[in-house]
């Protein structure tokens, strides 16, 4: 059965409609990036780092969205953060109320030694918020 000419997948034309398709691959932003954070600067990174970030985000850009929430692997270290159980109890302070009260994810950069990447999603777009290079997201001292 072919398809009539102008008329789309029902698919395609549910992304095109801006309806989330749960297969669609992570992308990311870097617009809510809180680069001045006392705690989150990352400034005085070497080339090193930002090269594991950046193969990470490669390596995640392969994951669909519920992919990744359902990843449980020690590699990755991806869950939801709860704030209440962290040095940083108000969250993302600096965002509006509508981002502040999206979910909160983290995911390892790399094994242990290159910290945490922390943001939301809005569909299929991680928006990253603080890169956490020395883990201090879950330090006790607040």
């Amino acid at each position: 059965m072919g398809m009539k000419a102008g008329r789309l997948p029902q698919s395609e034309s549910k992304m095109r409609a801006g309806t989330p398709d749960a297969r669609q691959r992570i992308s990311f932003s870097f617009r809510h990036i809180e680069q001045s954070h006392e705690k989150f600067h990352y400034d005085s990174r070497e080339a090193r780092y930002f090269c594991r970030f950046i193969a990470r985000l490669s390596a995640l850009s392969n994951f669909s969205v519920q992919e990744f929430h359902a990843n449980r692997s020690s590699a990755i270290r991806a869950h939801p953060i709860a704030w209440d159980r962290t040095s940083e109890p108000k969250g993302f302070h600096h965002l509006h109320e509508q981002l502040k009260s999206t979910t909160p994810f983290q995911s390892a950069v790399s094994a242990n030694e290159h910290g945490r990447v922390h943001g939301f999603f809005v569909d299929h777009v991680f928006f990253v918020v603080w890169l956490d290079p020395d883990h201090r997201l879950y330090q006790s001292n607040r």
